[in-house]
Order: structure tokens, then C-alpha cells, then sequence
């Protein structure tokens, strides 16, 4: 029997609280070395939904899964359909304060690297370089039989010619760049196939239930050995795929701190939580130390 992926976690008793003090992020920044790992918190002030926050899409949204979307044409549709539509708005999505300040971090040495769980591309937009993207990059889609590459803005177009008129409704935007739609919006929907092969075409990301590649995670181990400090920016870090590199960092002794307004599933390894909005947040650190944010 297949089970399906953990989507949530329920925090226990005995964590320790989070601070309203941004000082202890500051100060691991003012000495260099820190590496970032970002989850969909730090895009919520660019308009795109968390997974677990308050009003987060796993409430009225169940990802689909890897397993789901490769067995079923049908499954493949409605996805499709949810991710043309959704890509309308998530594509338009622009940087906001916290991922501009991370960007301005980098720029003054003060960083050892940026990890991201997200596929919005929007650290880069803000002009971070280097940025590991652990769950890939929606604005790419691969060919699942011959592994060709193409951009989604070309997929957009030929599914915008495959399907005039279609302009439904939607009740909502995922954090993947789904939108919610009912099986009757999505029933008339047509797929475009590879345009290299004729295969079936898949967003660049990893899907709930997929693993990773083994060499991108490497990277990322590699990334926390040569840091000084983990800091975790707006991720309950529920799933292991962020939650092992705080383990790793913790296990070497090395500093982590977490800025998130709710509890997360690191904060026993971390050295403090700071309970506050991230952009804010990050926008007074940078002031503290002199950092000018990018425009």
C-alpha cells in the first residue's frame, strides 16, 4: 500500500519559545560565514502562500505527488491545468524585503551560501547568486523520456495556444504554483506534449514523494561543512529534505537560528527561533549592520 508523503507536523510541549530579539541573528551575520536555508515563509510578502503558516494551502490543499502525477494522464491534466493558470500570477511574483536583504548579505561577504526549498526564483530575482534550489525551479520543465530541458514561458505559450479561452476562476494560489480549480474547470484542459520526443513533460521540481538528487544534496552537505552558522529563514522545516541540514550543522556545533513565527521542527537543534515577520526582521538586521538592502 502506497502511504502518502509527511505533510504536517505537530509541534511538541516542550520546545523551547521563540524571541521578539533580531540580535542573535545579527550578530552570527556580523561574523561572517552564515549560510542560508529559505522555505516558502520568506515569499508569503510577495503575494505567494506558505504550505503551513496561518491560512497556509495545506488547509484546503493536498499536493499531488510524484507517484500520482506519473501514473495518471488524468492526474497530469489537472495539474497542468492548475499550474497554467497559476503560473499567470506566480510568474508576475516579485522580490520582497527579505529576500532583497539576503541578496545585500551576499553582496557584503557576509554569506557562505543561500539553500532554498522554494521554486520561485525570487532570491535570484533579487540578485542573490550561487542559490542552490533544493526542490528545483517551476520556470523550467524536463521531458520524463528524453531529458530535454525547455523554459516554462515557451510551455505557457503553447498551452495558451492549445487551449483558447481558458480563464477560470480559481479559489486560490499554492505555494507551487498550483491553483485551486474543481475537476469540472480542469475537464476540457489539453496537455501539450514534449516537443523533442513527444513525451510526458513534468515541472523541473520535486514533487511530495520524489527524493532530491543525491548529487544536489551532497552540494548542500557540503555547503553547512564549509559554513560557520545555519540560518533558517521561514520554513517549519516539517519534511526531512530541509530538516537534515540542521541536524547536520547541529551535530557539528555549529550555530543555527531560525527566524519564523511559528514553531518548526528544527527548534530543538537551533540556538534561538526569533518569532517575528521576516521582512521586517531582516530589514533591521541590515540596519544594525550597516547593510544597505538592493532595490
Amino acid at each position: 500500500m502506497r502511504t502518502r508523503p509527511t505533510l504536517s507536523w505537530t509541534p511538541p510541549e516542550d520546545l523551547p519559545p521563540g524571541t521578539a530579539d533580531p540580535g542573535p541573528v545579527a550578530d552570527v551575520l556580523a561574523a561572517g560565514g552564515v549560510l542560508v536555508l529559505s522555505g516558502a515563509g520568506i515569499s508569503t510578502e510577495s503575494g505567494i502562500p506558505d504550505y503551513r503558516g496561518v491560512g497556509g494551502s495545506l488547509n484546503r490543499h493536498t499536493p499531488m505527488t510524484f507517484q500520482e502525477f506519473t501514473a495518471s494522464a488524468r492526474a497530469r491534466r489537472r495539474y497542468w491545468a492548475r499550474s497554467h493558470l497559476g503560473w499567470r500570477t506566480f510568474g508576475r511574483a516579485l522580490p520582497n524585503a527579505g529576500h532583497r536583504a539576503v541578496a545585500s548579505f551576499g553582496r557584503h561577504g557576509l554569506l557562505a551560501g543561500v539553500i532554498t526549498q522554494n521554486v520561485d526564483g525570487l532570491h535570484q530575482a533579487a540578485g542573490s547568486e550561487g542559490v542552490v534550489e533544493l526542490h528545483g525551479s517551476l520556470d523550467r520543465v524536463v521531458c520524463l523520456s528524453c531529458g530535454a530541458f525547455s523554459p516554462r514561458r515557451e510551455l505557457a505559450r503553447r498551452l495558451r495556444q492549445a487551449n483558447a479561452g481558458f480563464a477560470p476562476v480559481a479559489a486560490g494560489l499554492n505555494p507551487d504554483g498550483d491553483a485551486d480549480l474543481t475537476d469540472e474547470q480542469v475537464a476540457d484542459f489539453r496537455v501539450v506534449p514534449c516537443a523533442v520526443c513527444g513525451g510526458v513533460l513534468k515541472p523541473d521540481v520535486v514533487f511530495f514523494g520524489e527524493n532530491v538528487p543525491p548529487r544536489r544534496v551532497e552540494h548542500c552537505r557540503e555547503l553547512v561543512r564549509a559554513a560557520s552558522s545555519l540560518l533558517v529563514l521561514g520554513s517549519s522545516l516539517t519534511v526531512m529534505s530541509g530538516l537534515r541540514f540542521v541536524r547536520q550543522a547541529a551535530e557539528a556545533g555549529k550555530p543555527v537560528l531560525i527566524v519564523n513565527r511559528d514553531p518548526t521542527r528544527g527548534d530543538r537543534y537551533a540556538r534561538t527561533r526569533v518569532a517575528l515577520p521576516l521582512g521586517d526582521t531582516l530589514t533591521a538586521v541590515a540596519g544594525r549592520l550597516g547593510v544597505p538592502l538592493t532595490p
